[in-house]
């Protein structure tokens, strides 16, 4: 099984970090690719638990995601499962994301593990879409240089 990480530091504090990358109401200025809009969600990472989102394209499309919070260890870490949804509301496969903050120079740093991807195409495109959503919260919270 496949898998991937990616790591970006962020100029705010560990707690602040933690903070918008659990709590519906910041979680949801950066969830999902560019270009997408989340017009329906029960997004709280904050605590254990099922999450569920759509999120919808430019041109309507809309992805169904879902999955169990895990774990919360705050500040440090959250757990989720996640898996798409067909067209016909039935749950794929399962893999599993993990969100580490850290301390890190001038900042905070976030780790992005999501494992049992299935395979390398499989983690390609999470690989493209976590990359794009990161690029949201980096226009949110500034990075470190």
């Amino acid at each position: 099984m496949s898998g991937l990480q990616l790591q970006r530091i962020f100029s705010v504090s560990p707690e602040k970090l933690f903070a918008w990358v659990t709590n519906s109401d910041k979680l949801l200025t950066w969830w999902g690719p560019e270009g997408v809009t989340i017009p329906e969600h029960e997004l709280d990472l904050s605590r254990t638990g099922p999450w569920h989102s759509v999120m919808q394209n430019s041109d309507g499309k809309r992805f169904h995601v879902s999955g169990q919070v895990t774990h919360v260890d705050a500040p440090k870490s959250v757990g989720f499962t996640w898996a798409w949804h067909d067209e016909d509301g039935v749950r794929g496969s399962e893999s599993h994301v993990t969100f580490t903050v850290t301390a890190a120079s001038g900042g905070a740093m976030l780790l992005i593990d999501h494992r049992d991807l299935g395979d390398d195409e499989i983690s390609a495109r999470h690989e493209q879409g976590w990359s794009s959503t990161l690029r949201k919260l980096e226009a949110l919270l500034g990075t470190v240089s």
